[in-house]
């Protein structure tokens, strides 16, 4: 049975429990999180002294997984298992890829078996029989949320947690730390701890207890450009140069490349208006109007000629034919050019 994480959390805090589930993807948050709220939820802390075995693939043979998971539970009415890391057994040998296969079309009722592969999938042939035992397997895909994501997520997360963001500061996050979830929900957690939940998270706050800049930060620095603001355009700038360890190059550079590339594809588009570009764009319409701004600021050409010069400074920052040149620098004579 294949489901998405809302599913899967569903059926797991009503103890719907299945006796297989195989957690796989590109980002490891949500394969952390189904695997340690079975392990917090499952059995109580006198079964867990009995039932619970928390296992690593590099660790861990086939048989001897198998052989745990046939295992009868003591003083409980269920053993967990759980294999973290399995991508890293050795999936080369055919009898590993076998053992499972077969325990997998019979199953012991009374374990429950979490397996979690990390940035793989599991084995094509194990997959295929796990997809046709939909009554005793759960699988679960854990993909990489994309940038124009990540605010909504961010939103939904504070929401659950009973909280709210503004949408400024819910962008700041994800600017600063990527789309790295686990250290966004760190990051939020560390804030709900002193934070009284009838008060709104806002950029204020976020510069305050996590020390991300309201003013000086990619956004501020994108929307500077947009508008052609020479003047906070260079603020920003100089700001980045100063603080190299806070807004390093390699970050800034692949943000203000993709929004000048998405920016160009505006003009191709026959309708311009924040719905039309939103849709086209994958993204929310809070974002749209700053590509509307740039849009209707630099020219086709200009746009050409700053995503060439995006990708040069970006090789630069390599130290391919720069030797001299510190990344301060480079991103303010980057900067310079863009804007005249």
């Amino acid at each position: 049975m294949i489901v998405n994480f809302s599913q899967l959390s569903k059926d797991l805090q009503k103890r719907d429990f299945k006796p297989v589930y195989i957690l796989y993807g590109d980002e490891p948050f949500y394969i952390d999180k189904a695997s340690d709220f079975m392990i917090d939820n499952v059995l109580d802390e006198t079964e867990k002294a009995f039932n619970e075995f928390v296992m690593y693939g590099r660790d861990t043979s086939a048989p001897t997984l198998v052989d745990y998971c046939r295992r009868f539970p003591m003083m409980g009415n269920y053993q967990l298992v759980v294999l973290r890391e399995a991508q890293d057994m050795d999936m080369k040998k055919d009898e590993t890829v076998q053992f499972l296969i077969s325990y997998l079309r019979n199953p012991s009722p009374t374990t429950i078996l979490v397996l979690g592969y990390k940035y793989k999938s599991p084995p094509i042939k194990l997959m295929n029989v796990a997809k046709k035992e939909e009554k005793s397997v759960v699988l679960f895909e854990s993909k990489k949320k994309g940038e124009n994501d990540l605010p909504v997520w961010i939103s939904e997360q504070v929401r659950e947690n009973g909280y709210s963001i503004s949408n400024k500061a819910s962008i700041m996050l994800q600017e600063y730390l990527g789309n790295n979830l686990e250290k966004i929900s760190n990051e939020l957690g560390k804030l709900y701890i002193n934070l009284p939940k009838d008060k709104q998270i806002t950029e204020d706050i976020i510069e305050n207890n996590i020390g991300i800049s309201k003013d000086y930060n990619i956004n501020e620095l994108q929307k500077a450009i947009a508008r052609k603001d020479v003047f906070k355009a260079n603020q920003i700038v100089n700001y980045f140069a100063a603080n190299p360890k806070e807004n390093p190059i390699f970050k800034v550079i692949p943000i203000l490349l993709g929004f000048f590339t998405k920016t160009l594809i505006i003009h191709s588009l026959d309708k311009k208006t924040e719905e039309e570009i939103a849709s086209k764009l994958k993204m929310g319409s809070y974002f749209a109007k700053d590509y509307i701004q740039a849009s209707n600021n630099y020219s086709p050409t200009k746009l050409q000629d700053i995503v060439s010069w995006l990708r040069e400074a970006n090789v630069k920052a390599l130290g391919v034919d720069n030797y001299s040149v510190e990344n301060g620098e480079l991103m303010k004579e980057l900067i310079f050019k863009i804007l005249h």
